[in-house]
């Protein structure tokens, strides 16, 4: 079978278009000079392994071998992965959401030869339908257009590269001096009004669908209610996970979680699972485990942690990064069920499970069933008359029995590349897990990961320089931002529940790193790319909370957190100075600032500097962990370290102690950690009656 220019890529998705009759090119100087020598348009074509619509054009266009012929007479032919070059995703995709409104996978632009975008798109039909062109017609347009309106297209792409540059500042206004937030209670809670003003009150979430998990959200919902005892955010918050969690966006049988929504009620997903989602979900139940200690959210954080070690975590201790959503060319085919089939493999109980999961003859998507609760176990069961332990004992036997039977179909394809921002991500979730649950097995498994991470992506000595992917025992591509924000939280939340303070100094020296080589001085931001890196057209900051935090937003909480370990005001006045430009746009549109709104409340209401110091350091921070407190920074040590500030001279013979600062200004130790849990909880209840 003939080949392209992709064939000895390690990206999966790359891989998938290595046979295409098209003579694709990675991003690659090799195709970027053809395309100036031979003066040709460049047609970029991004898209990523698990992306339905990426396949369904690639079947329908990119497979045949007429429309190959005409684009390979006409441009030079770049795939790229999205996941491997981000960078590259962020400007063209901002390039065709200014050109056309809108934006998404598969994406289609098209470039001058020197890399400027002047035309493009997302799917494209093989006929016109959709209310769109054909790709065919997309192309020939394109291609006339390049070869007579030329000096039209130049000055559209400069129009529009000029755009992008400036479009980066739109919102962001410049910082105070002072090194104090301006901020008060009002806009915080007109940041909880308007998220209120999205919300779905019956089905949970924000918006109407397609859906997101929109888990900053949901964190900014959880502190809102911890400073403010406002039930109403406490009870959106539950109720957009509870229905995440009852509906068919999560996985009913095998645990794990879908991209999205594409229904108000969480029932039809796109079937794709990623590790960034998975993350970020265990990440936020583990807080509404803190908050309420309802056992269905310790228990989903565990079913789901099954699913991505059992699935999607490699024998190097590397999290892949998705499984597709289709199997056998159609989507969501291994996760589906008909009424026949269940009725077969549980025979009797066949009746009680299909209530319960809510599965008919006539099925909910397409003539079959995609698994899902209407009613929690509890009040199922006793509507039923059924014990509520027998009841989970006959859920665990079903959920096996049909897990077997599916795991006899073809599994979905695999994108096992491993990208240093999301493994960080759930290292992240590791820890906060372990110090939800107190389950020794993910703070094991932080630390193998961890060390994983360090091993394989580190790019010289002393690991500042680092890698964005690792595939096929390659790493690949300098780190961006993301990579390096993510990396620096996982070290900063993998201190706290080891108490290992070198994971701190790995940190302080990444932050170093990101402060000297992706800096933005002049409006405090960080640049996504390297300053060393010259193949893009525009160096972009990002600050939007998507699918994942912004760097920005992560980085000012980590530069805030550092400061305080290491008291360098520097970087305390940068985190201050970093909020305080977003704050105006985070109060507004706090669902696409949903990390920023978090950083901003914890400013607002102030940080707790606590450090456990003694002998039995370990037991008495894990129960303090416990414990929802997101406005910390907590360091502990069996004895005194004069490295740090809030470790040095705490030791106390024959005692371990807490102590707990704000601005280094400590008040009396504490030896019991219930004790001192109750003193919070008591400050935090007096300033909540004050404020009413």
């Amino acid at each position: 079978m003939n080949t392209n220019n992709l064939v000895n890529e390690t990206s999966p998705y790359l891989l998938q278009h290595a046979h295409n009759p098209v003579e694709w090119y990675p991003w690659s100087e090799e195709a970027l000079h053809r395309a100036v020598q031979e003066d040709k348009p460049i047609l970029v074509s991004i898209g990523y392994a698990a992306c339905h619509w990426c396949h369904v054009m690639e079947k329908e266009s990119f497979e045949d071998k007429a429309t190959a012929t005409f684009m390979n007479d006409h441009f030079i032919n770049i795939k790229i992965d999205r996941e491997e070059r981000p960078d590259l995703d962020h400007i063209y995709m901002n390039a065709v959401q200014v050109m056309t409104g809108s934006g998404g996978w598969p994406l289609n632009v098209f470039l001058t030869p020197g890399k400027k975008p002047f035309y493009g798109g997302t799917y494209y039909p093989p006929f016109p339908a959709y209310n769109r062109p054909s790709w065919m017609q997309v192309l020939q347009t394109v291609a006339d257009a390049f070869q007579n309106k030329r000096q039209d297209i130049e000055s559209q792409s400069e129009d529009l590269t000029y755009h992008l540059l400036k479009s980066q500042e739109s919102g962001i206004t410049r910082p105070g001096t002072t090194g104090f937030l301006k901020l008060n209670s009002s806009e915080i809670e007109k940041t909880f009004q308007n998220i209120m003003q999205t919300a779905d009150t019956e089905w949970g979430g924000f918006g109407n669908a397609p859906k997101f998990l929109q888990t900053f959200t949901i964190s900014f919902l959880f502190r809102y209610y911890h400073f403010t005892g406002v039930r109403a955010a406490l009870d959106q918050a539950l109720l957009s996970l509870n229905c995440m969690i009852r509906g068919g966006i999560y996985d009913q049988l095998e645990g794990g979680i879908s991209r999205y929504s594409t229904d108000r009620e969480w029932l039809v997903p796109h079937f794709e699972k990623m590790l960034y989602d998975n993350a970020l979900f265990i990440s936020t139940l583990t807080e509404a485990y803190q908050i309420t200690g309802e056992k269905l959210y310790a228990d989903t954080v565990r079913k789901t942690f099954d699913f991505l070690l059992g699935k999607m975590l490699s024998s190097e201790n590397g999290f892949c990064s998705a499984i597709d959503a289709d199997s056998e060319g159609e989507e969501g085919k291994y996760y589906i069920w008909s009424k026949k089939e269940v009725d077969e493999a549980l025979g009797e109980e066949s009746n009680l499970f299909c209530k319960y999961y809510n599965v008919t003859s006539d099925g909910n998507w397409e003539g079959n069933n995609i698994l899902h609760i209407l009613k929690p176990a509890g009040i199922f069961a006793a509507s039923h008359q059924i014990d509520i332990h027998h009841f989970e004992n006959l859920l665990y036997c079903w959920q096996s029995k049909l897990y077997t039977i599916r795991e006899r179909r073809k599994l979905p394809h695999m994108d096992d590349k491993i990208i240093l921002g999301w493994n960080a991500l759930m290292n992240t979730a590791c820890s906060k897990a372990y110090a939800a649950l107190g389950d020794e097995q993910y703070r094991k498994l932080a630390i193998k990961n961890m060390d994983f991470l360090m091993n394989v992506f580190c790019g010289n000595k002393n690991c500042s320089e680092m890698f964005h992917t690792y595939k096929s025992k390659q790493p690949r591509y300098p780190a961006f931002l993301d990579d390096y924000a993510f990396l620096i939280q996982a070290l900063i939340h993998l201190q706290e529940i080891t108490g290992n303070q070198d994971y701190l100094q790995t940190a302080k020296s990444l932050a170093e790193y990101v402060e000297t080589n992706f800096s933005d001085n002049e409006h405090r931001f960080f640049f996504y790319t390297h300053s060393n890196q010259k193949d893009v057209i525009v160096r972009t900051k990002e600050v939007y909370d998507g699918a994942t935090p912004s760097g920005n937003s992560i980085m000012a909480w980590n530069l805030y957190y550092l400061s305080t370990v290491f008291d360098i005001n520097k970087w305390k006045k940068r985190s201050i100075e970093m909020v305080e430009a977003i704050q105006s746009m985070a109060i507004k549109y706090p669902a696409s600032f949903g990390m920023w709104a978090c950083c901003m409340t914890d400013h607002f209401y102030g940080i707790n500097e606590l450090a456990v110091v003694g002998d039995n350091y370990k037991k008495v921070t894990t129960s303090v962990l416990k414990h929802y407190i997101p406005n910390k920074v907590i360091q502990s040590s069996a004895g005194n370290n004069i490295g740090f500030p809030l470790l040095s001279n705490r030791f106390k013979d024959r005692s371990t102690l807490i102590y707990r600062c704000r601005e280094y200004s400590c008040q009396k130790p504490i030896e019991n950690a219930n004790e001192f849990i109750q003193l919070i909880e008591k400050e935090r209840e007096d300033k909540k009656g004050k404020a009413q």
